[in-house]
């Protein structure tokens, strides 16, 4: 190899240490940022987390919290906690695909969802590192076409958050291509500003209830 040859392989190499050592440094502030705010939003919300577990053991029969088997980062299986807005007797897939879902809701099912206050034991899973603040929403196990579209797209290599960059273009509106189109729009795109700026934009939907089915 001539010493061109040489040099040219060592700044490849260099170039390559400084973009993963960026792409690390970027990843530890962004789980630093999710564990902070998950236990201090998990403190500050503890009283309300608990009046809605009651109620919705007061309203409908059954636990308070809904486990489902999620897809996360890498294509691995963990059970996400959600408050349960759905009957028992609901079959588990999402929920578009169920002929009546209505006929399927809690007393407080639909206020749960409509307002986002179902997604709050989420935190649990930002707590322990299953999930993010901001990333593709996790996908049900059973949803091949969902799953093989990310994966496909290498938006399986994220992990999935409480909201994210299709959540705040549509949510529950959007088709599954238009959904893994933005998700991967997020891979490219993504950095800590843009993580806040998607935070705040959730936040604004969510007071309008923008974009949910009911």
């Amino acid at each position: 190899m001539t010493v061109r040859g040489k040099t040219e392989v060592i700044v490849k190499i260099v170039e390559i240490a400084i973009i993963h050592g960026a792409q690390s440094l970027s990843a530890m502030k962004k789980r630093l940022f999710d564990l902070t705010m998950s236990l201090c939003a998990g403190l500050l919300l503890a009283l309300p987390i608990l009046l809605i577990a009651l109620l919705v053991r007061l309203t409908s029969s059954g636990p308070a919290l809904y486990w489902s088997d999620r897809v996360g980062r890498n294509n691995s299986v963990f059970k996400m906690p959600k408050f349960r807005s759905m009957r028992m007797d609901a079959p588990a897939v999402a929920t578009h695909l169920l002929q009546d879902p209505e006929a399927y809701l809690t007393p407080i099912g639909s206020f749960l969802r409509q307002t986002s206050l179902d997604e709050l034991p989420q935190l649990w899973s930002i707590i322990n590192g299953d999930m993010s603040f901001v990333g593709p929403r996790p996908a049900l196990f059973n949803q091949d076409d969902l799953i093989a579209l990310r994966t496909t797209a290498g938006v399986h290599n994220l992990a999935p958050g409480l909201t994210g960059w299709a959540q705040i273009n549509g949510r529950d509106e959007l088709p599954i291509p238009e959904k893994v189109k933005l998700d991967a729009e997020y891979l490219r795109r993504r950095s800590f500003g843009f993580d806040l700026r998607i935070l705040w934009m959730t936040a604004i939907r969510v007071v309008r209830r923008d974009g949910v089915s009911h």
